[in-house]
This record gives structure tokens, sequence and C-alpha cells, in this order.
């Protein structure tokens, strides 16, 4: 990790031009140095509108998931 610290910009350098980068702590792999990818762009409200479908009784909840909730347990 300390060696890492020290030549960060070489490493950065050597993760852009394609090479796999791990960085480890006492001996054992700690961090992997990745390059930079912008997101996939915005995303498209509505884009599965039509294909999923909700259970007619999503929203009821069993009454001793309520009172455990609510710390009536038995």
């Amino acid at each position: 990790m300390h060696e890492a610290k020290s030549s960060l910009s070489r490493l950065g350098e050597r993760v852009i031009c394609g090479e796999r980068v791990v960085i480890a702590r006492a001996g054992k792999p700690y961090l992997e140095l990745m390059p930079y990818r912008a997101s996939g762009g915005a995303r498209t409200p509505g884009r599965l509108k039509g294909q999923i479908r909700m259970a007619a009784d999503f929203d009821d909840l069993p009454e001793e998931v309520i009172r455990a909730f609510s710390g009536e347990a038995e």
C-alpha cells in the first residue's frame, strides 16, 4: 500500500494502458485500480411499462408481521 501511494500516477498510467493493477495490504489483495468509464447515459423512465406485474395482495401484510415490527411478537 505504501509503495502504491508513492507511485499512484505511474500505476494510473499502467491501468489506462490496459494493465490490471491490484494493490496489496499486508500481502493480501486490497484494491484493484480501474479506469473511469462514464455511465451509459440518462435512464428512460417507463421503459419496462406493461412488463412488470404485482400480485393483487402485494400490499397485504400478515398481522403477525405487523406485531413483530411493533415489538409485540410472541
